[in-house]
């Protein structure tokens, strides 16, 4: 189905899939994606998490349905994008932010948890993008977005787990990105600065890493979720038809930075 938009940002008529849509940053993004105009389903482990976001969402004025995910298991992943597109007949807009990190000295990771945050956070990511791929690549303007981080660029003390699999994310966004072009599919990613969650604000406030992380920021402060979503909208939107392979850092020029004082 082509729509015409009024404003190259305008996702209505666009469906969206966010994969760790249900909390923190990903469900941030799955009612931004809604406000823009899209129809969004708003995914992962915990349905009674997606029943809420749906809601949210159905408040919006847009559709939305509960359904719940594992990127563990293809199968699953698979009766996600079959429920998807028996609703909405298309999918449009694949938003992938599901994810897990622990912290341990390098020199004690288990390697089994080693294999489980690559799983998480790489190859579940790419069950996704290859289970979706049939119905982004039929529309012609496909648009995949994965979260990504600043570990993608940069160490974090004993993170090594998380920031190897963030980097391969990137890794995985550039090839993606190249090999898809042809098929009408654009793959971006975002790395997220340092932005307060529920999960993480006993982690950064008031405490060294967090103090670190501020100084390191020349914005000099935390990001809130909603200062995520314009680069989601401007990834999924028609603005971005010629942008493919990019990550964009929303992180208040953490990246950029050197010395700040």
């Amino acid at each position: 189905m082509t729509t015409m938009h009024t404003h190259p940002l305008d996702l209505s008529g666009r469906v969206a899939v966010v994969v760790g849509g249900t909390s923190g940053l990903g469900r941030a993004l799955a009612k931004g994606l809604a406000r823009a105009g899209a129809d969004v389903v708003a995914t992962g482990r915990r349905e009674g998490l997606a029943g809420e976001v749906a809601s949210e969402i159905e408040a919006l004025g847009r559709r939305s349905l509960v359904h719940g995910v594992d990127v563990s298991d293809r199968a699953s992943i698979d009766r996600l994008r079959d429920v998807v597109l028996g609703t909405f007949g298309e999918i449009d807009i694949l938003l992938n932010a599901a994810g897990k990190t622990k912290r341990i000295p390098s020199k004690d990771f288990p390697e089994q948890e080693w294999q489980s945050i690559f799983d998480a956070n790489v190859t579940g990511m790419l069950r996704a993008c290859q289970s979706f791929y049939e119905p982004l690549r039929k529309n012609r303007r496909g648009r995949i977005i994965n979260i990504a981080s600043l570990t993608s660029y940069v160490a974090f003390h004993e993170v090594a787990a998380y920031s190897a699999s963030k980097a391969a994310v990137l890794s995985l966004t550039q090839s993606l990105g190249c090999e898809w072009a042809k098929d009408g599919i654009n793959v971006n990613a975002i790395a997220p600065g340092v932005f307060k969650t529920p999960l993480n604000e006993h982690l950064i406030t008031g405490t060294p890493r967090g103090n670190e992380l501020l100084m390191r920021t020349p914005m000099g402060r935390f990001g809130t979720p909603d200062e995520l979503v314009g680069a989601a909208i401007l990834l999924a939107s028609d603005a971005a038809s010629f942008i493919t392979g990019q990550c964009l850092a929303v992180d208040g020029g953490f990246l950029a930075s050197g010395v700040n004082s």
